[in-house]
Parts: C-alpha cells; sequence; structure tokens
C-alpha cells in the first residue's frame, strides 16, 4: 500500500451490490413462479369453485413463502441514525453519513451511506455482511474486515457483534437466531403437511397442522424475543448513538404465525359445526367416505355385502344318507335300531 501512495490501508471501493438479498430473490421467484401456473390452470375450473380454490392457493404460497423468506432475512432487529463521525483510521477527517444495522438469524449486516455519498473525494456507500451460521466463523470474518480497512463505523459495529466483545451480543444473537431458524424450519415441514392433509378428506388434521405452523413461528418470535430484550451495550457512532428495534422480518413472522392459528381454529371449529361447508370450501363431497364401499350388485370384490337372515332365502333341508345316520344313531344310543 506505501508502494501505491495510499498512507491508510482502505478499501479500495465499495462492491459491487444487488438491490435484494439473492437468497430472498430466489424464493420469491420460485413462490411467484407457482402462483403464475397455478393462475394459468384457473379458467378450468368451475363456478364458485374457482374462487375458493384462488384463496386457497394464494393464502397457502403467502405462507410458505413467509416462512422460507423471514428465515432467511436480516431484517429481525433494525436501526439507522444519521451521524458526524470519523472514517478512516488514524485520521481525523471526519465525514456525514447515515450508519445502518440490520441483526438477522444467521448474522448482522451494516451499511454506511455518506451524505452526500462523494465526500473526500471518496465514494462512500458500503454494504457488509458478518455471518455466524454453523459453519462459519464472525472472528475470522471481522478479522478479514480489518485486513481490508473497512470504515470505522462499520468496524466499530461489526467488533460490539465478536465473541470476544464485552457486550455479550454474539452469544445473545447467535443462540437465539440458531433456535429460532430450527423453529421454523419445523414449521415450514407442518406447513407442507398441512398442505397434504387439506388435499385428502381428513381436513380436521389439515386444521391441527396449520395451528401447529402458526405455534412453532410464535415460538421462533419467543426465541428472538429473549436476546433482543437483554439489556445491550450503548452503540455510539460519532455525535449519534444506534437504537435497533424489531424489524419487518419479525413482525411478518407474527402475522403470518397469528394468521396460520387463526385458519386452524376457523378449520377445526367448521369441522366440527358445519362439516358439509368445510368440504364444499375444499371441493370435497360430503359422502367422499362412502365411496369405498362397493356393493356386489356395483362389481365389488373386495367387500361382499352378507345377507341378513329375513333376507336369506328358505333354508332347505339337505337328507343325509342311511349310512351317516345309522353311525350318528348308534354313537349316541347304543341299543337304537332302524
Amino acid at each position: 500500500m506505501p508502494a501505491l501512495g495510499h498512507t491508510y490501508p482502505f478499501y479500495a471501493g465499495p462492491k459491487p451490490t444487488f438491490p435484494m438479498d439473492t437468497t430472498l430473490a430466489v424464493i420469491v421467484t420460485i413462490f411467484l413462479t407457482a402462483l403464475v401456473t397455478f393462475i394459468v390452470i384457473l379458467p378450468g375450473i368451475r363456478g364458485k369453485m374457482r374462487l375458493f380454490w384462488l384463496l386457497r392457493v394464494v393464502t397457502s404460497l403467502f405462507i410458505g413463502a413467509a416462512i422460507l423468506a423471514v428465515n432467511f432475512s436480516s431484517e429481525w432487529s433494525v436501526g439507522q441514525v444519521g451521524t458526524n463521525t470519523t472514517y478512516k483510521a488514524f485520521s481525523s477527517k471526519w465525514i456525514s453519513a447515515d450508519v445502518g444495522l440490520q441483526v438477522g438469524l444467521g448474522g448482522v449486516n451494516i451499511t454506511l451511506t455518506g451524505t452526500p455519498v462523494q465526500q473526500l473525494n471518496e465514494t462512500i456507500d458500503y454494504n457488509e455482511e458478518f455471518t455466524w451460521r454453523l459453519g462459519e466463523s464472525y472472528a475470522a470474518e471481522y478479522a478479514k474486515a480489518l485486513e481490508k480497512g473497512l470504515p470505522d463505523p462499520v468496524l466499530v459495529l461489526a467488533e460490539k457483534f465478536t465473541p470476544q466483545s464485552p457486550c455479550g451480543l454474539h452469544h445473545q444473537y447467535r443462540l437465539a437466531g440458531h433456535y429460532a431458524s430450527a423453529t421454523l424450519w419445523v414449521a415450514f415441514l407442518c406447513w407442507l403437511l398441512a398442505n397434504v392433509m387439506l388435499c385428502m378428506p381428513v381436513l380436521v388434521y389439515g386444521g391441527y397442522m396449520l395451528l401447529a405452523t402458526g405455534t412453532f413461528q410464535l415460538l421462533a418470535l419467543l426465541c428472538f424475543s429473549m436476546a433482543s430484550s437483554s439489556p445491550h451495550c450503548p452503540l455510539h457512532l460519532g455525535t449519534a448513538v444506534l437504537h435497533i428495534h424489531h424489524g419487518p422480518a419479525f413482525w411478518a413472522t407474527l402475522s403470518t404465525g397469528l394468521l396460520c392459528v387463526l385458519l386452524g381454529l376457523l378449520m377445526v371449529v367448521a369441522h366440527r359445526m358445519q362439516p358439509h361447508r368445510l368440504k364444499t370450501f375444499f371441493n370435497q363431497s360430503a359422502d367422499e367416505g362412502h365411496k369405498l364401499e362397493r356393493s356386489p350388485e356395483e362389481g365389488g370384490l373386495l367387500s361382499p355385502r352378507y345377507r341378513s337372515i329375513a333376507e336369506s332365502p328358505e333354508s332347505q333341508d339337505i337328507p343325509l344318507s342311511e349310512a351317516s345316520s345309522e353311525g350318528c344313531c348308534r354313537e349316541e344310543h347304543p341299543d337304537c335300531s332302524l
């Protein structure tokens, strides 16, 4: 670096960023493709069943997409503040910038945007991610950030979440993120089972699985709230203090969980109060359970219908042969003679 005329180690330039998280983009694309596919075959459904079917598909896809999206989202806790702060290490020059912090289940994302963007003959626009997922080391990523020479505001926030920091944020959010992510995966599996059962004549069990889906989402919120509710170190950035609060992913999980619980309860109540209307909504016949019973007149060989005594023809007397009659009489009465 000194050979190139640079006095301080500094990250050469902002890395190119996609306007949306690539993982979230893939999830949204998959579910939108599924929705378009179902809409294409929608004209083939007749009558009011078309509206019911569309409502079921849209609701189910929304729940599944929301569960996956929030699991990979970095906006469970967010915060942003405008401040005047130092820019480079070992430099007394200050800049005016907006600093943002997003905490997810798998790590933190830190943004730094100058106001204006062009200051000190440089473009101040950074978006850096530090993760603590399984198999990845947050400390190693922070060490690489130091080697790059990232701006001071980014390094100050990233240092608060290191395992060696006295704030203890790393252990709190890391454990909470692991448990919340595992709980959301269980909720996603319950959603899959609910869709399978709602396609079969076991609608009440589909309602139970929807209840389980919402319950596990609420449990994930509880796991994450235990970390975010604990007292934190103040995040000083120059002349301002950054405060964090629950982000869009947290509230999306809460709304989706409550929606699943509400739909599950409605299905369980409808199964007990109005089972015929529930079957009609899911395009199932009320006597679907009796279709498997086939009478002999319909050609059923596996489930014969036995006749009662009243329906059976008159009994026919089958005469015994003389030899058999004589043998039976001699066994019962030795002195019997015909």
